[in-house]
């Protein structure tokens, strides 16, 4: 028995080694800084889309994050019947000084990986950037 150990053992020792992975050299993009904003984009349709990671069922509205993932905002509503996406599109329409109609849920209805869409808007990406982060820190 200790010699078929001895010959599996020495077996595996030389067979089950794996093969070593290939390197290579990653490929960057240059991105440029102007067009790269993080969770608030430009498109082509002249709309601009803000990702945000909502929060239902907050004592208040807030910002708490502003990050290159998404806009942390805390909802004061319960995530019941879309009460807080209403709340949501409500509150940002408030903080970036729009009108409700040109605020929109593109996508996350039922999610807290929301897509919001600003239409008909004015503001430029930098300005509702600059918006956003001087309610978080309000």
């Amino acid at each position: 028995m200790s010699r078929f150990r001895n010959i599996i053992s020495r077996h595996m020792r030389t067979t089950s080694r794996m093969p070593k992975k290939k390197t290579t050299k990653e490929k960057t993009t240059h991105v440029n800084p102007a067009e790269f904003t993080g969770p608030v984009k430009s498109n082509k349709d002249g709309s601009i889309s803000i990702s945000i990671q909502a929060k239902p069922g907050a004592k208040q509205n807030a910002i708490t994050d502003v990050s290159s993932d998404g806009i942390g905002i805390q909802i004061a509503a319960p995530p019941v019947e879309g009460q807080a996406n209403t709340e949501l599109v409500r509150y940002l329409a408030s903080v970036l000084g729009l009108r409700k109609s040109h605020v929109e849920l593109d996508k996350g209805s039922k999610s807290r990986a929301k897509t919001i869409k600003l239409v008909d808007t004015t503001l430029s990406v930098e300005e509702i950037v600059n918006k956003l982060t001087t309610e978080k820190g309000s």
